[in-house]
């Protein structure tokens, strides 16, 4: 509504877009009011009259439908109750033997659940995995020389490739297959690592394994990126038993999977390219 009205919308234009009862008018202006504190909204004020006026921010633009790097599904399923009511299980769970919290909430593993069970919960995932991984490509203009000289490319991404997909039409020789490590313990972290090692080193082949993800780094950080990584490793310890990485702990996986060189590039946002 505010993006299509093309300007700063005051209140009660607001109210009276969203149908909402002008008895109500109060209560939306104090939550756009917090809202506008976290930096979704920015607050005017018109000086004839003095009533509050409210356009987008760079946060909110992101969640604008049909936009480019349109996140607003990534929103969606972070906020679900199908994962929001998963935390309300955490004390049952740690006196219990499930792997985790989410097993303890639905009696079966986040993928089972997501690909068997909830179809509809599954398509908001794949969207939502879509939506994030075309940030991508605002990284490949500053990265190209990684992906450069290589034939095959192992894209340890999620969803339905759209990361592939990008990077495939930036370079379009490449092949590639498409894995997932934050969502794994480090076990399964390690076991896939060593199929992509074999993967690019087989029969004279020479590759790279390249992974785009998150190293979580608490003194480097501000304050926010920490809060932002902290809580994705919460979600990933929840949902699948899996978790977000320090340095230390991405080397420790990468010796054990035979791997003995790696290199970090931060590229955007919380995302580094590995």
């Amino acid at each position: 509504i505010i993006q299509n009205h093309a300007k700063p919308i005051t209140l009660s234009n607001l109210v009276s877009t969203l149908q909402i009862p002008p008895s109500k008018a109060c209560f939306v202006q104090r939550f756009m009011r917090f809202l506008a504190h976290n930096g979704i909204f920015d607050i005017h004020e018109r000086q004839e009259d003095h009533e509050p006026t409210y356009a987008l921010t760079s946060a909110s633009k992101l969640l604008v439908s049909g936009s480019d790097h349109c996140l607003s599904p990534m929103v969606l399923l972070n906020t679900d109750q199908l994962l929001t009511s998963t935390y309300h299980q955490l004390g049952e769970w740690i006196r219990g033997e499930d792997l985790s919290v989410f097993e303890t909430a639905y009696g079966t593993s986040g993928w089972r659940f997501f690909f068997e069970k909830n179809p509809e919960y599954f398509r908001l995932f794949n969207e939502a995995m879509a939506s994030d991984s075309r940030i991508v490509d605002l990284a490949l203009k500053n990265c190209t020389s990684v992906f450069e000289g290589l034939d095959p490319i192992v894209d340890v991404g999620g969803g339905t490739g759209t990361t592939a997909r990008i990077i495939c039409d930036a370079f379009p020789k490449l092949k590639n297959d498409c894995w997932i490590l934050h969502d794994w313990n480090e076990e399964n972290c390690i076991k896939i690592l060593e199929k992509c090692k074999y993967s690019i080193s087989s029969k004279g082949n020479r590759g790279k394994v390249i992974i785009i993800d998150t190293i979580i780094n608490e003194k480097l950080d501000d304050p926010d990126m920490t809060l932002t990584k902290l809580s994705l490793d919460i979600a990933m310890w929840t949902i699948f038993n899996g978790k977000e990485r320090t340095e230390e702990e991405w080397k420790q996986v990468f010796t054990e999977a035979g791997f003995k060189h790696y290199k970090i590039l931060p590229i955007f946002g919380f995302r580094s390219l590995i």
